[in-house]
């Protein structure tokens, strides 16, 4: 009897430790915080709009993506109508980086490079536009957050024109390109979106067909841009979940 005993407490003494170590497996797995993205722009990375539900934006769909294939991740939108690069400095630090993002895209120009009616040149310079971008990335990367620069979409060739009478891609290429060379001398993610939706435009399509007003995306738009986006970001988000 006296070794059944201890044989019985030896046995109870195993499963309390098994027990307890499951429980605190189970607990870390718990505890463990998801990868945060964050999607920085203006109203087009803001995506709601007439026509345009939350649920349909390429910040949303791209959360339900990274969940179906059972990753960890939380998005979040920070867009905000009209924003330029300027102002996205001036709020970089209490919407983004006091969040402690994992990765941060980043689409800017539209804004940046518009003629407005009475005027001769953009609200902002390409000058102080790089500028802008290049003191994004660099608070950014400091941090060790990873960064996806994007190029706008282009507007399609029914856009009104700017203020001086020419198409608003005329001024706004150049900011693109200077996207694309910001994000070669700062080694981030590029998604090309000006370039694929000049090669849709190319192909015949129209692309009033995927914005509400030849600019702003609707749900088909926001979907060809989460289409662009999330072969380049998904690979961000399974090395940061191994972390």
């Amino acid at each position: 009897m006296a070794l059944a005993s201890k044989n019985l407490k030896s046995v109870t003494g195993f499963s309390i430790r098994l027990i307890l170590g499951l429980s605190l497996v189970i607990s870390s797995l718990q505890s463990a915080e998801p990868v945060r993205v964050i999607c920085l722009g203006d109203s087009i990375t803001k995506g709601v709009r007439p026509g345009v539900a939350s649920s349909q934006t390429f910040a949303f769909i791209l959360e339900q993506r990274a969940k179906a294939d059972g990753l960890s991740v939380e998005v979040f939108n920070v867009g905000i109508g009209g924003e330029r690069t300027d102002q996205a400095l001036v709020r970089l630090e209490k919407d983004v980086l006091a969040k402690k993002p994992d990765v941060v895209t980043i689409m800017y120009g539209a804004n940046d490079s518009y003629v407005d009616t009475g005027k001769t040149e953009p609200r902002l310079s390409e000058i102080q536009f790089r500028q802008n971008l290049v003191k994004i990335v660099d608070q950014l990367q400091s941090r060790q957050i990873k960064v996806i620069l994007m190029t706008e979409p282009r507007w399609g060739i029914a856009a009104k024109p700017n203020g001086v009478g020419e198409h608003p891609n005329q001024r706004m290429e150049p900011f693109m390109q200077a996207t694309r060379d910001i994000a070669g001398k700062k080694s981030t993610v590029l998604v090309d979106h000006y370039s694929i939706w000049t090669e849709f435009e190319k192909s015949g399509k129209s692309i009033g067909e995927i914005t509400t007003d030849q600019l702003h995306p609707n749900a088909a738009g926001h979907k060809l841009l989460a289409d662009s986006i999330w072969p380049l970001l998904k690979p961000l988000l399974s090395k940061n979940k191994s972390l």
